[in-house]
């Protein structure tokens, strides 16, 4: 074995090879960006180098300077994670000319599953069935159109080196397919330096399941099971489990073999996974379960397959590329229990899923299940990188108990002001479909509304515009506050005595933007006191709660329930069911505002780089239509035409990097 190991990627991912490689005593090593200097990863090693400035490009994708590093540092071994470089021939080949150990697979799998089209060639001759579609070498669009329409719709275009749902778009219709053809390819050049696609047939009742396989330096192959990741948005997974619900042994023989044999044709080495697609119209059949693509890497998932299996995928990774055999045999890998994991991200569901970007200024994750993370409180979410901030994992006995530890663990996500999709994990959970394991790939565009409406409790409401009262109380300095406040009474101040019955206020303040009002009426026992708040026709009992009992913030009671909270600037943050809800005052938050009326102006939600410009000034355009494209965060925002108008001016052109709220062209009413 290797005495150090350099891992060439990034937060939770390095964390976690970081963990096992210590564990196992190996000497770790870190590289980082300007951007991560102070990232949990890079205090984590034994060592950490800096690659140059935040642009992946520039830091995490520059092999020769990861290679310098690992000289530099006497590493032994390289692990690439996932992303940037893990899935580079070239890089993978490098390594080994330096004399290096490449914990991945050889080069020549790396390319032979890299490019989709070429994979899916291999795999017929392999026996592994395949979706029908085209992989031909003629990119031209007028040929991809004439496949498309020989296919049918709806088809699938599909980067021949893409992955992580990256340059894949659904086209419905003949006329949409230039505009999509158009996205996906750049995407695809974008994301992977190769703006060739495929196309596929569109299957409408789709899931995904993929076979985790591990191959050594002996010529043994042998599968870990398969994994449900069908639950998806915009083809990026959600939620994944293992095993795959409605997965009998007939239709798990059938497929693991298949997956086997993939890898077999590869000559396969280390982590890898077998991609398939299923039409689940009919249930799980193995003849109704095709060959989709290889991830020649460790996956995201991986946890929910070290979960039923008992093994340490990453360990293994480890031992298999210093030449030891797979420590187990094919009869020995079992599945135990139900695993579920879900990804947390640094976006807003309600504000379409728009990446968020800031100081994780309250970070709180739950304890009692595994979490995957490489940020931490007081961190950064940046523009740079993937929105992913976490994975939190749970092992139950069935899958009805893992799904309901999954759906307490993101309720119990606390993050601000950075917004996340907890919450909208937490109805995606709850959902009775996924409830009930009637999953596919469709499931949340066809429910989208529904899972990423927040519904805020009134209770939650009470209770936030009862703490904007009591603050304002506070600051405003009002006589004899300990007489007339039951939050006195909590600081440890006695409560009034009123001969003329309990003593009525209105609380009117903004939650989340709206203005809402509850009557408090202060109620007391003792010297102990409290409200009771009526809001939207109920009433609650509400009191302080004080700091929470296990991290620095603090709780408010509404009846029996504790309700996390904590203040932020001028307004309180109360979280919820993986929801963060912010109440401020409501002359503070600019009372009777009716928003902006629009003027045409299409502004830069975030920082990003102008990728496409459709349209030019002039152009006569309709509400909807595209007029600026722009990147951040690795995927592409389309600003679209509030309504049909003329473009008066474009600001910015293809390549420009832009800050957010720029404005990036100008549409008027159209006369």
């Amino acid at each position: 074995m290797f005495k150090s190991v350099l891992v060439a990627n990034r937060g939770e991912i390095a964390c976690r090879v970081f963990r096992t490689a210590r564990a196992i005593g190996l000497r770790t090593i870190a590289v980082y960006s300007e951007a991560d200097a102070k990232a949990p990863h890079v205090r984590m090693a034994d060592e950490a180098v800096l690659l140059g400035p935040a642009q992946a490009s520039e830091s995490y994708l520059d092999g020769a300077k990861v290679l310098a590093a690992a000289k530099a540092t006497g590493a032994e071994a390289i692990h690439p994670g996932y992303g940037f470089l893990s899935e580079n021939a070239d890089f993978a080949e490098a390594v080994k000319a330096a004399g290096l150990v490449w914990i991945g697979p050889p080069p020549a799998s790396i390319r032979a599953m890299g490019l989709k089209d070429a994979a899916k060639k291999l795999m017929i001759e392999a026996g592994v069935p395949v979706t029908p579609g085209y992989q031909g070498e003629d990119q031209a669009a007028e040929t991809l159109k004439a496949e498309a329409d020989r296919i049918g719709y709806p088809v699938l275009i599909k980067a021949v080196a893409g992955g992580g749902g990256k340059g894949m778009r659904r086209v419905d219709r003949a006329e949409d397919f230039a505009d999509a053809l158009g996205s996906a390819q750049r995407e695809g050049q974008s994301s992977f330096g190769d703006p060739r696609v495929l196309i596929e047939t569109y299957i409408t009742r789709p899931r995904h399941i993929e076979v985790q396989v591990f191959g050594d330096t002996h010529g043994t192959v042998v599968h870990l099971n398969e994994r449900d990741c069908s639950l998806q948005r915009r083809h990026q997974k959600v939620i994944e489990e293992a095993p795959a619900p409605g997965m009998d042994a007939e239709t798990r023989e059938a497929v693991t073999a298949a997956a086997v044999r993939a890898a077999q044709a590869v000559n396969y080495e280390g982590a890898g996974t077998i991609e398939f697609i299923a039409d689940a119209s009919e249930g799980l059949r193995a003849d109704r379960i095709w060959f989709m693509e290889m991830n020649t890497r460790l996956q995201v998932e991986h946890p929910v397959t070290e979960a039923i299996t008992g093994v340490d995928l990453v360990e293994w990774q480890l031992r298999v590329a210093a030449g030891e055999p797979i420590p187990l045999k094919q009869d020995e890998i079992g599945i135990h229990g139900w695993a579920m994991e879900a990804r947390l991200y640094a976006e807003d569901p309600a504000n379409g899923f728009l990446p968020s970007i800031g100081r994780l200024e309250h970070f709180h994750l739950p304890e009692d299940v595994r979490v995957d993370t490489g940020v931490e409180q007081g961190g950064e979410v940046s523009q740079f990188y993937d929105p992913m901030i976490a994975k939190l994992i749970v092992h139950e006995d069935t899958r009805e108990e893992a799904a309901e530890a999954l759906a307490e663990a993101c309720g119990a996500v606390e993050v601000w002001p950075v917004r996340t999709n907890a919450g909208f994990l937490v109805r995606c959970m709850e959902h009775p479909r996924f409830v009930s394991g009637d999953v596919d790939t469709g499931l949340i565009a066809t429910e989208i509304t529904t899972l990423t409406e927040r519904r805020i409790r009134p209770a939650v409401i009470a209770a936030g515009l009862a703490e904007r009262f009591e603050e304002r109380r506070r600051s405003s300095h009002l006589p004899r506050e300990e007489e007339t406040s039951p939050w006195a009474g909590w600081r440890g101040t006695s409560m009034g005595f009123r001969l003329n019955g309990p003593f009525e206020m209105r609380a009117v303040g903004s939650v989340e933007g709206a203005r809402r009002e509850a009557v408090l009426t202060q109620q007391r026992s003792g010297y102990s006191g409290w409200y009771l708040g009526a809001i939207d026709g109920e009433a609650f009992k509400i009191a302080p709660g004080g700091l929470h009992p296990d991290r620095l913030s603090s709780g408010i009671w509404v009846d029996d329930e504790l309700i996390s909270t904590m203040e932020s600037a001028d307004a309180t943050v109360l979280f919820d069911a993986g929801d963060a809800v912010e109440v401020r005052d409501w002359l503070s938050a600019g009372a009777g505002a009716t928003g902006p009326a629009s003027d045409g102006s299409l502004r830069a939600p975030m920082p990003g780089k102008v990728v496409a410009v459709p349209v030019k000034a002039g152009d006569p355009v309709k509400k909807g239509q595209p007029v600026v494209v722009i990147e951040a965060m690795k995927m592409e925002q389309a600003l679209t035409a509030p309504y049909d108008g003329i473009v008066e001016s474009i600001g910015f052109s293809v390549g420009d990097q832009v800050g957010a709220d720029a404005v990036l062209a100008v549409v008027t009413v159209k006369e």
